[in-house]
């Protein structure tokens, strides 16, 4: 309980800008962080409190000041950089929101759909992505697929699957100004984010691989969704259709074990909380197999492979929260 009321208070933190404010100013009195924040006094005050409680701020009883350390500041107030963790508290609201819901489907069966979770969830899977796609998408995970970044650069194709706020497909038009870049998710409500700051070598539809017709491309890749999926083994059919004869196939996966006893660590438990609330759940409610957050690498191979892919690769890219693959026909 107190590491859902800390969870709740750091996206408070998070979304008001208190850790912002309090980032590299040393000891502050509780009425100096809220001059610097301009926020209501009593909520500061108690807000304060409870995070030196929960370990997120230390406290000087002589002085009466907290302090944020660089190590909190560094992953809580640093927005749009590749280490900003603030994304995965603010699924915190629309997850709890969805409880009573998850509860009922655990007698009754079905789920939650991806709709029902509301546009501040599409807001927050934005923000727990968008930093390190900007950042790490082109100059660190593309250069473990040199074929595919030279047929972009030379102005091939790329797809990306499940695109949600368009993250994905923003980082490889900038890297790849030549190349012709397409993203597609049937949810309208991501599309519309996507749109609103997509380069002008971008084209985004509403659409997922069932409905979508076009010309093979030399990259497709998958971030972050193969475990949403109502239908993984069709879709990852459907993708191969789409791909050329020697196009790539990135997928990106959250970081899990194949075995539940190698999962006994805080990431995983987030996952498996993240799947429970959210990624099980709306797949399940859609008809799907619940694959859940935690697939492993082995599950995944194993779905790739069956899907007809003639190679499979994990690739050695260096992240704490996802696993990385790369496939061809």
């Amino acid at each position: 309980m107190a590491g859902a009321m800390a969870a709740g208070m750091v996206h408070v933190g998070v979304k008001t800008g208190l850790f912002r404010a309090m980032a590299g100013a040393g000891p502050m009195t509780a009425s100096q962080v809220v001059k610097t924040s301009g926020l209501q006094a009593r909520y500061v005050e108690e807000w304060l409190k409870g995070m030196v409680a929960s370990g997120y701020l230390s406290y000087d009883p002589g002085a009466q000041t907290y302090t944020l350390s660089e190590e909190h500041a560094f992953f809580l107030a640093s927005d749009d950089t590749d280490h900003f963790v603030g994304g995965l508290f603010a699924m915190v609201p629309p997850l709890m929101r969805v409880a009573p819901d998850v509860a009922k489907a655990f007698v009754e069966g079905g789920g939650v759909p991806f709709g029902d979770f509301g546009a501040d969830c599409v807001r927050a899977l934005d923000l727990i992505n968008r930093g390190q796609y900007e950042t790490r998408f082109a100059d660190y995970w593309m250069k473990s697929l040199p074929d595919a970044s030279a047929k972009l650069a030379a102005g091939g194709r790329a797809l990306d699957v499940g695109c949600g706020s368009g993250a994905v497909v923003a980082a490889l038009a900038k890297a790849f100004p030549k190349a012709e870049i397409v993203g597609i998710d049937p949810d309208a409500q991501s599309v519309e984010r996507a749109r609103a700051k997509a380069p002008s070598n971008v084209k985004l539809e509403v659409s997922d691989t069932s409905r979508f017709k076009s010309k093979p491309f030399d990259l497709i890749t998958l971030c972050d969704v193969l475990h949403d999926l109502a239908e993984p083994l069709k879709t990852l059919q459907e993708i191969r259709a789409l791909l050329k004869p020697d196009g790539t196939f990135f997928i990106v996966e959250p970081r899990a074990a194949d075995r539940l006893e190698d999962n006994r660590n805080p990431v995983a438990a987030t996952f498996y909380g993240f799947s429970v609330f959210h990624c099980m759940t709306q797949s399940l409610a859609r008809g799907g197999p619940g694959l859940g957050t935690c697939l492993g690498p082995a599950a995944t191979e194993k779905l790739v492979r069956q899907a007809g892919y003639g190679r499979f690769q994990r690739l050695d890219i260096k992240s704490l929260t996802n696993l990385f693959y790369s496939a061809q026909p």
